[in-house]
């Protein structure tokens, strides 16, 4: 804040005053404003207030007609001849009037507004029209297209095209030319009452109603051109050149407000109001225009001075004035926050009228008023005053007017905190007034009084104090109104701060709250001069002999004239007379303060142009001789002259640069000495030498340096795969907008803005990223990175070929998914239609925007940026949920990532700043600050950056000589620089030196002008060619639009350290730099993306500008020392006041291991994926120098703090073979607890031979990056570092100039290189003092200050009554706050993207990451692009089981029944033809085998398999074909009205119909539900009465057509709602199908949810815990029973009965592709992909089909045909999967409803011996997809006591009958099956591994496991069974017997002596008597013990069974 006190009154005097002036004020009864003071102690943590300039759009508008210039003589057009000319009435003679229409219903059209007019004849009346809403403005008055179109609502009569037109029809008889912004004054809104009435003022930029005559002098003020003196002969005040009356286009400056209701949040400041503009930052920088009033720029003609408000130039609470630039005609208005609410789907914008006090905001200048500028003002004061309209009109400027600026940016501020939040107006007559001018000039002076000298005001610091005060005088009314409307924002209230005392002022500053009355004007201006006088002469108030504004101003000139306001930075006029209303201005007189308000009049396009224009024509000149001029020293020409550069004496570097070559010999290799081209970047690894090579040649290499390749870290790998799920996201949400199955890959495009850097450093990024290759294109290892160039692309003019070309390509491509990514988005958002061919912006609107790139369903965007706020407006296109936010790493200290890196950015660097004990990394230079100002003064007309510049280059070639040592002793040239300049000169000369192989740092010099940066580039290499310095260190001009150029000796030294072979190679980008010594002088408006090396160390913005204050603008500055540092190291805190001067200070950071840079910054090593590095300075710090090092011992803290050792585990240190490779280092030794003091040179710290376990982190002091170290070069003999003796550790502030000297090892080449020491710590940043009193403040949420500015000069606030930003907010929630509080401003691209009666406008494919600074999103985008082409390719493919048939017999049978090309069986044939009883299926491998004569098993027999195994069959990928089977997450065009997505119908709209019958078998009768949508409901027929559902029609076996299959397809399905394959679409080719989907009841609703277009079959309640069986059993009896109901349908209407089609299909849900052998391919018989229709309609077309009961197809195998399957088209066996089912001929055979396993041969069994013909077409195949969710066979046995799954072994499966056992909730047949399969081999010991000697199983097959043989046979008569003749049986197996079972039918078969029986049972009786009625007793014996029941509850209805032996 300027001051040390940060906001705290200096004197006790001033408490005094003040103290005694509340109590005399309370005496008097008037008003002191109670919290008033409180505020008016800006403390330093005031939030700033947001940046509100408004600009006004209007040029020329208005064009004087308010002012006092004389009315353009206007005549009128005579009306049309027997028309009405009456008043109040159109021509036709309707009446307009507001009165008689109030309640009449009008018919207002669509986008029309019914609008007052005021006719001049009628001044009590309004007239009511409606005019588009597309001509009238917004609620902060821009916006408004130009032109008319209106209707008349009397006649009725549409269409008036012109304004001059529709005033005839509704005669207004006017004397000057009509026009809109005067007669149409109010919105007209309907009342509770229905009534019409009048509504708020409309708001024509400052032209409203409740600002009467604003115009002139709003306009008038702009006196002042800097750039153009000579344009600027202000007459009068409506001319003002250009500047300010601005007309509606200004294409640029309209700040849009947005028309969405904002909710008064919580108080604090949401109210809705319209946005007031930006108020701070819009420093002299925006765009132009961008903050300036409006009109103000931009394109108003040649710049002009914008007069923008005030901006900081220094100083914590600079406002950056422009906040408010209202330019004057608008001003006024546009930045009203004018609430918009939307009332009815109409904006309906009100202003609130302002209160009476306010009148005199009039602007007409009274006439004769005029004040003089006094000539040679400028000259006399050096300086040149700002006036700050205030309340009133300003008087006009005559004179001299080009040595004054005016503002409106007060004046604007006035009036937004005047305009009550609409929300207070809904409630008619409120006690809630806005603050009174009184008041507001009040707190404006105590504001003033509290500013430091050096600062500058900050408009949005006065905002919040008015808004404050306004809110605690209204505390309660405000809680009152928000009850009703607060919606709390992003989900959390903010609170209304009402503190009673405000932080940080004195007690008896706040008032009681009730004792406010009003302060009367009388007692202003002596409260006025009583607050000032506490201040000295900084504020001096002229108030109380002034008659009006004219005297005043005119009274100050003459003071500033007479030297008589030296001391004075403002001047407050207040006039106060009698029966007028109060007006008042304030005049800036302090240089300080002038100097920094006019510079933030400029845009940032200007500032730099004007700062072209000084150095071009030569203006500086006087500066730069000036600053050359060294006093007494002399000058600095003549000392370099006598620089004594002997051409003998080698330069200090050279000495040791011999040889490059001899070098690149020494230096140990990485195992791969010869680079490939991929590793050509690829870093010199950094093993250690061994110790002979370093005995050798000690002084030639450096081991400590290694740029080392990365992979992508963990966080970055996180972030790719969120990037990933939203994709997925957009995909499977309903909206249709991403089909990713129907991509098969990804290409790409990146778009980075104009810096050659940036573009190179992208394709360097991912050339080595591996994408490239992995999308396919490209072979990684003969790449060269000139390929990659073709994915990125500078956004630039060119840049639009490219992007056509890309549109094109995804037009005709519409297969390829198209990555359109936007990298540093926030760079160019300037919308095509605002910018200007020169500026360079603007290029991204119409490429990202435009429709083509809109619509194409296979373009994504992905915009990428540290900065994501100007795209988080009102309007955004991006979608809140489509936001990705960077992680944070850390949370609570536990690394969620396991990043072996933390991030040190903006936050971490403020961070440093409040450690208190150490010198900062951020910091700024009081030495060069003082110099600057006292320049600032000396030269008034020179713009700050020149002068800044100057002195600061000045500084850096003093401290070069000095440090040189060239210059003769006898010059004391250090008092001629400052102390920071001369460190990092001497850090940088130094370091080169200490290393053997001249690594070195890199010194950041930000000089945003390029025209500056250019001077300082050839001043600089000047100095340093005459001081001989040309091979120390490369100095570098960084500019952004030309390639990067160092020296080839530089380059040549960068090859040998990257071991570079290509003779052509030189560096592309900064990261390439690593280790180079070098000042890089990085130029342009704003840092576009360029990453910097690890070597950075001094990060030097000591000119960027103060005048622009933004978020992103100051955010983007700081983001340049941004770095990634090692995780175990801590932000330096502590490192004791000497830190600066060691290099390795305790606290500073010393990760060497970043993991992102690492690889990044080595020079040119293909970046790793990991892009942005970041550069790791360290805390300023520089490498010691002789002359500063004088810290004491005792200061220094933290030496001893041990270091963070890794685990124990980790550091045993473990011999390994010679060639690995230790991944990361470790600190040597985990019980070093000694204290490392982070101080000291490591070679103090460790045996020479640096011993490495493992993992070792390296310690903090050890400065050594990670190596990667072979086995073979570490000693082992040192196990761990000898503790060093405390007076040792703690020399390390000697003055030597090698930290390595201080220790008997100092050879060791550990500590000798400064890069290796500086590269783990981060840049020291060094600041304008302005901007660093603004970033360290912290606002009254706990935030840096800089985070409540405006986020982006192209957006503005939305209101002024907005909350802070909370500590606690969330990136989510910032986002969301910055949605609701921000407008774009009407450049800004997404002004455009609100569309009418929409409420949202996001583009469904556009996503946005956002993360820190250099943090690595390069690196996850890239990594993104991979993993989502790996998908696409896994989503075209599935994982289908491929297993071979089993149980084929060696023998094959030479018979062959069918041709192979036989299109359909012989029924004949096909019952000739043996059936194969013998299972194939290899799902069956594990269940017991049939016995079949003709076949002989192999002799291993089957192998046991486990329970599970299904999970882990074989399996193969395939790639999906056409007609696919999809699950719900499958999209596409074409399934859109098969999903349910059918215009005709309401999506979702279904029926739900009861469908009862009875079976036998079920007993009662069963009652089922039909889930009908409306789009099938013909499918089935209903009765005519009550619409009850008959039947399910079915077509004619002689009906056929081309596009229709005639069975119904049934699938039982559970557990796979999402993953089942049920939509059939692509299968059937578009053919009309009838699909029913059969679930179980409690399953219903969720498919119902997924599958909102499928027909569903809902099993009854009791058949939920049913298996398999079950449902096939109700679908087949429930077929034949609707066939039976078709058949009688069909009689009734006189048709054939017998031709019903009778055959259904069951298909599995994981039926995913079907395929056909064709066998005429030429290689043989070869199977393709087919569509299921294709195969339906053929089975179905078989002539003889109705002879079969069951049909079916082959289940498909890589392998192709197994046997005699492949000369064989038909066979006879079991089927499975999917099967075609007469239901007519197998009626008699039914499906056991009970069975959970192996009921398809079950069925097919008994169908066979019931004569069936069964048939499988073998030349089709299906394939089945693995799905580890859901299915039948998932059956979880668990106990009755407990849900969760407990282990049951089989054996307790079951239990003796009555016995307490443990009981299971499972249904008793699974128990009892699940029994049989895994404990056979107990109850049947005969039978094991014995296959001539089966288990005989009548009438069903049951699995008794794969070792037991079971021979089936049928009881029923005529059945048709094996011969069993000469079998002898190993066992009986009797299930559920019935009546055909008799002992007769057993007596004919044989079993072995000791075969075991089992008969089961449903109960114990039934039991009993099925023994008794076979008479088994006779030949089998029978225990009591060998009864048992399943493991069921009674309840549950065990089933019992009985064993016995044969006799």
């Amino acid at each position: 804040m300027g001051n040390s006190y940060a906001g705290q009154l200096r004197t006790t005097r001033f408490e005094e005053v003040l103290h005694n002036s509340i109590e005399a004020s309370l005496r008097s009864n008037t008003v002191v404003p109670r919290p008033v003071f409180s505020q008016l102690y800006l403390e330093t943590e005031q939030p700033l207030a947001h940046d509100g300039r408004t600009e006004n759009d209007d040029e020329d508008d208005e064009d004087g007609s308010e002012s006092n210039s004389p009315p353009i003589p206007y005549q009128m057009k005579p009306p049309p001849e027997g028309c009405c000319t009456t008043d109040g009435f159109c021509q036709a003679g309707r009446d307009l009037r507001l009165s008689s229409l109030a309640s009449d219903p009008l018919d207002v059209p669509p986008g029309f507004m019914l609008v007052g007019v005021k006719p001049p004849s009628l001044p009590e009346t309004l007239l009511v029209c409606a005019v588009d809403r597309r001509f009238l403005p917004d609620e902060r008055g821009h916006n408004a297209l130009l032109g008319f179109s209106g209707n008349c609502m009397g006649c009725g009569e549409k269409g008036f095209r012109y304004f001059t037109e529709f005033s005839n029809h509704i005669n207004l008889k006017l004397s000057t030319q009509p026009k809109k912004q005067k007669h149409l004054k109010y919105h007209l809104y309907r009342n509770n009452q229905g009534m019409l009435v009048k509504g708020a003022p409309i708001c024509w930029r400052g032209h409203d109603g409740r600002m009467r005559q604003m115009g002139s002098s709003l306009s008038e003020g702009h006196v002042t051109s800097d750039e153009q003196p000579a344009n600027m002969a202000l007459t009068h005040p409506s001319h003002t050149p250009g500047t300010y009356t601005g007309s509606h286009v200004d294409p640029i400056g309209l700040p849009q407000t947005a028309d969405v209701p904002h909710s008064l949040t919580n108080g604090n400041h949401a109210v809705p109001a319209v946005t007031q503009p930006p108020l701070s930052q819009s420093g002299p920088g925006r765009p132009s225009a961008a903050v300036c009033p409006a009109g103000l720029h931009a394109n108003a003609g040649p710049p002009k001075k914008r007069h923008k408000g005030w901006s900081p130039e220094s100083s914590a609470n600079s406002l950056p004035e422009s906040t408010m630039k209202t330019p004057p005609s608008s001003a006024a208005l546009s930045t009203l926050p004018v609430s918009s609410v939307i009332t009815n789907g109409a904006r309906s914008e009100t202003a609130a009228p302002l209160s009476s006090s306010q009148g005199s905001l009039t602007p007409l200048s009274p006439p004769g008023l005029s004040v003089t500028i006094p000539d040679q003002l400028l000259h006399t004061c050096r300086l040149q005053p700002v006036i700050f309209k205030g309340h009133g009109p300003l008087p006009q400027l005559t004179g001299n007017v080009s040595e004054v600026l005016v503002s409106s940016l007060l004046q604007s501020c006035y009036l937004s905190s005047q305009t009550l939040p609409r929300v207070y107006q809904h409630y008619g007559p409120s006690p809630i007034q806005p603050l009174s001018t009184e008041m507001q000039i009040l707190l404006t002076v105590y504001y003033l009084v509290q500013l430091g000298t050096d600062q500058v005001p900050l408009i949005e610091d006065l905002e919040q104090i008015f808004m404050r005060s306004w809110r605690e005088s209204h505390l309660s009314e405000i809680r009152q109104y928000q009850q009703p409307q607060t919606p709390a924002s992003q989900g959390r209230h903010y609170g209304i701060e009402t503190p009673s005392i405000l932080p940080g002022l004195p007690h008896h500053l706040s008032l009681p709250p009730q004792s406010q009355q009003p302060l009367t004007p009388s007692q202003l201006p002596w409260l006025a001069q009583l607050a000032a006088s506490s201040c000295g002469e900084s504020v001096v108030v002229l108030g109380e002999q002034i008659r009006s504004l004219a005297q005043g101003i005119q009274q100050t000139f003459s003071r500033l004239m007479e030297g008589r306001l030296e001391s004075t930075n403002y001047v407050v006029i207040i006039v106060t007379a009698p029966g007028q209303e109060t007006q008042s201005c304030v005049v800036v007189t302090g240089n300080h303060q002038c100097r920094a308000l006019a510079e933030s009049m400029y845009s940032p396009n200007e500032g730099l142009k004007e700062i072209n224009h000084q150095l071009s024509t030569g203006v500086a000149q006087e500066l730069i001789h000036y600053c050359d001029s060294l006093g007494q020293d002399g000058d600095l020409d003549s000392l370099l002259d006598s620089a004594t550069v002997d051409s003998n004496e080698p330069s200090p570097l050279s000495s040791s640069q011999e040889s490059t070559e001899e070098k690149s010999v020494k230096t140990t290799h990485s195992p791969k000495d010869t680079l490939s081209p991929k590793d050509s970047h690829t870093q010199c690894s950094k093993d250690s030498p061994s110790p002979k090579e370093r005995a050798s040649s000690p002084k030639d290499t450096c081991s400590e340096y290694s740029v080392e390749w990365r992979e992508v870290r963990p966080i970055q790998l996180a972030v790719a795969r969120k990037l990933l799920s939203h994709v997925c996201a957009i995909a499977d949400s309903s909206t249709q907008n991403l089909d990713l199955g129907s991509f098969d890959r990804v290409s790409f495009l990146i778009l980075v803005p104009p810096s050659e850097v940036t573009f190179q450093q992208t394709v360097l990024h991912l050339w080595s990223s591996g994408v490239l290759r992995e999308l396919g294109g490209l072979d990684q290892d003969c790449v060269s990175q000139r390929e990659a160039e073709r994915y990125v692309v500078k956004m630039d003019q060119s840049a639009q070929a490219q992007i056509d070309s890309l549109i094109q390509e995804a037009h005709s491509n519409s297969y390829t998914l198209y990555i359109l990514v936007h990298d540093h988005a926030h760079w160019d958002i300037n919308s095509a239609s605002c910018s200007s061919s020169d500026s360079g912006l603007g290029l991204v609107d119409p490429l990202l925007n435009s429709r083509q790139v809109r619509d194409a369903p296979n373009i994504l965007i992905l915009h990428v940026t540290s900065f994501p706020f100007a795209l988080q407006t009102q309007y955004t296109r991006i979608s809140p949920y489509n936001e990705i936010h960077w992680p944070s790493s850390f949370s609570n200290d536990v690394d969620l990532y396991h990043e072996r890196t933390r991030y040190f950015g903006v936050s971490e660097l403020l961070e440093s700043t409040r450690s208190g004990s150490s010198l900062p990394l951020m910091r700024y230079d009081s030495s060069f600050e003082s110099m600057a100002s006292a320049l600032e003064e000396r030269f008034p007309k020179l713009h700050s950056a020149v002068i800044r510049t100057t002195v600061l280059i000045n500084h850096y070639c003093v401290a070069l000589m000095a440090a040189s040592g060239r210059i003769g002793g006898s010059h004391n040239l250090h008092k001629h620089t400052s102390v920071e300049t001369l460190e990092i000169v001497q850090s940088l000369l130094t370091a080169a030196q200490q290393c053997p192989a001249h690594h070195g740092h890199m010194v950041l010099l930000r000089i945003p002008s390029q025209a500056l940066a250019a001077w300082a580039h050839r001043r600089l290499s000047r100095v340093r060619r005459q001081l001989g310095l040309e091979e120390s260190f490369e100095i570098i001009l960084g500019n952004p639009n030309q390639a990067l150029n160092i020296g080839q000796s530089f380059t040549d030294q960068i090859k040998t350290w990257l071991k570079i072979q290509d003779a052509d190679w030189v560096p592309r980008t900064y990261l390439e730099l690593e280790a180079l010594p070098c000042i890089l002088i990085l130029s342009g408006a704003e840092p576009l993306g360029e990453s910097l090396p690890r070597s950075l160390k001094y990060c030097d913005l000591r000119v960027i500008s103060c005048s622009y204050l933004q978020r992103t603008t100051l955010e983007q500055e700081l983001g340049l020392a941004a770095y990634l540092v090692r995780a175990e190291s801590r932000p330096p805190h502590n490192p004791g006041p000497g830190s600066d001067l060691l290099e390795s200070d305790a606290e500073k950071l010393s990760s060497t291991d970043n993991e992102e840079e690492e690889g990044q910054e080595n020079g040119d090593s293909p970046l790793s994926s990991s892009q942005q590095l970041q550069s790791c300075p360290d805390s300023g710090a520089s490498d010691p120098f002789p002359a500063q090092s004088t810290t004491s011992p005792s200061t220094q803290k933290g030496t001893m703090d041990t270091i963070p050792s890794p685990s124990q585990s980790q550091t045993q240190l473990q011999p390994q073979p010679p060639s690995q490779i230790f991944p990361y280092p470790q600190p040597a030794s985990h019980h070093q607890t000694q204290p490392y003091s982070q101080t000291q040179p490591i070679s103090q710290l460790q045996p020479q031979p640096h011993i490495q376990s493992q993992n070792q982190p390296i310690s903090q002091t050890n400065s050594q990056p990670p190596q990667h170290q072979s086995f073979s070069q570490i000693q082992i003999p040192h196990p761990q570092p000898q503790p060093l003796p405390p007076a040792q550790s703690r020399r390390q502030h000697s003055k030597s100039t090698s930290s390595g000297s201080l220790s008997p090892r100092a050879s060791s080449p550990h500590l000798s290189c400064s890069w290796a020491r500086g590269v783990s710590r981060p840049p020291s940043v060094l600041l304008p003092r302005a901007l660093y009193d603004i970033i360290t403040a912290s606002d009254s949420s706990g935030l840096p200050r800089c985070t409540s500015f405006l986020p982006h000069m192209s957006v503005a606030w939305a209101s002024s009554f907005r909350p802070l930003l909370s500590k606690m907010m969330t990136c989510t929630e910032q986002s969301l706050y910055y949605r609701q509080w921000t407008v774009p401003r009407s450049y800004h691209m997404d002004s455009s993207n609100r569309t009418e009666g929409r409420s949202d406008n996001f583009h469904p494919r556009r996503l946005l990451l956002s993360g820190p600074p250099q943090v690595g999103k390069t690196g996850a985008y890239l990594h993104f692009l991979g993993i989502l082409s790996r998908m696409l390719i896994r989503l075209m493919e599935v994982d289908i089981y491929d297993e071979e048939d089993i149980n084929y017999s060696d023998q094959v049978e030479g018979v062959q029944y069918h041709p192979p090309n036989t299109p359909w069986p012989n029924p004949d044939i096909m019952k000739a033809m043996p059936f194969d009883y013998t299972i194939h299926d290899p799902k069956y491998d594990d269940i017991s085998s049939i016995y079949n004569p003709g076949y002989k098993p192999s002799a291993e027999g089957n192998h046991v398999r486990q329970e599970d195994v299904y999970l882990r069959r074989r399996t193969s990928r395939i790639k999906l074909s056409k007609y696919a089977a999809y699950n719900t997450y499958h999209h596409c065009e074409q399934c859109h009205q098969y999903l349910g997505f059918n215009p005709r119908y309401q999506m979702y709209e279904s029926t739900l119909h009861a469908f009862t019958f009875t079976h036998l078998l079920l007993g009662e009768e069963i009652q089922l539900y039909f889930i009908i949508p409306k789009s099938k409901e013909h499918y089935f027929s209903f009765s005519q009465q009550g619409g009850q559902l008959e039947s399910m029609r079915l077509p004619l076996t002689s009906d056929w057509s081309p596009d229709c299959i005639k069975s119904p397809i049934f699938t039982p399905t559970t557990g796979r709602h999402e993953h089942g394959l049920f939509n059939l679409y692509h299968a059937m080719d578009g053919a009309s199908h009838l699909h029913i989907l059969v679930v179980k009841e409690y399953e219903m609703a969720v498919y119902k949810k997924y599958w909102p277009n499928h027909i569903m079959l809902v099993l009854p309640t009791v058949f939920n815990g049913a298996g398999i069986g079950a449902a096939h059993f109700l679908i087949k009896e429930l077929s034949y029973h609707n066939l039976e109901l078709e058949r009688s349908r069909r009689l009734e209407g006189g048709g054939p009965a017998s031709d019903v089609w009778p055959f259904i299909i069951l298909a599995d849900d994981s039926c995913v592709m079907w395929n056909a052998v064709d066998l005429d391919a030429r290689n043989g018989p070869v199977e393709h992909a087919v569509s299921l229709k294709q195969i339906l309609q053929h089975m179905e077309a078989c002539p003889d089909l109705a002879h079969y009961g069951l049909c079916g197809i082959r289940k498909w195998s890589s392998r192709g045909f197994t046997g005699n399957k492949q000369r064989e088209p038909f066979s006879r066996g079991h089927l499975h999967d999917f099967l075609l089912l007469n239901v007519d001929r197998s009626q008699n055979v039914q499906y056991d409803q009970n069975r959970f396993t192996c009921h398809d041969m079950d069925f097919t069994l008994r169908l066979h011996s019931a004569g069936l013909l069964v048939c499988r077409f073998n030349s089709f195949s299906v394939m089945k997809k693995q799905i580890a969710i859901g299915g039948y066979r998932t059956f979880i046995i668990k106990t009755k006591m407990t849900d969760v799954p407990t282990s049951v072994g089989p054996s307790q499966y079951i239990c003796a009958p009555d016995s307490k056992h443990l009981f299971l909730a499972t249904p008793a047949q699974l128990l009892l099956e699940k029994y049989l399969q895994h404990t056979s081999q107990k109850l049947f010991p005969l039978s094991t591994r014995n296959y001539t000697h089966p288990v005989l199983s009548v009438d069903c097959f049951l699995n008794l496991g794969p070792e037991v043989t079971v021979c089936f046979v049928s009881s029923r008569p005529h059945s048709v069974n094996i011969s069993t003749t000469g079998l002898l049986f190993s066992g009986l197996l009797l299930c559920f017997a019935d009546s055909f079972v008799t002992p007769g039918f057993l007596k004919k078969f044989t079993f072995l002596k000791g075969a075991t029986l089992c008969v089961i049972s449903a109960d114990r009786s039934s039991l009993r008597q099925t023994v008794g009625r076979l008479e088994l007793e006779e030949e089998w014996r029978f225990r009591l013990s060998d009864e048992f029941q399943t493991a069921n509850a009674k309840e549950d209805r065990p089933l019992f069974f009985l064993t016995g032996k044969h006799i």
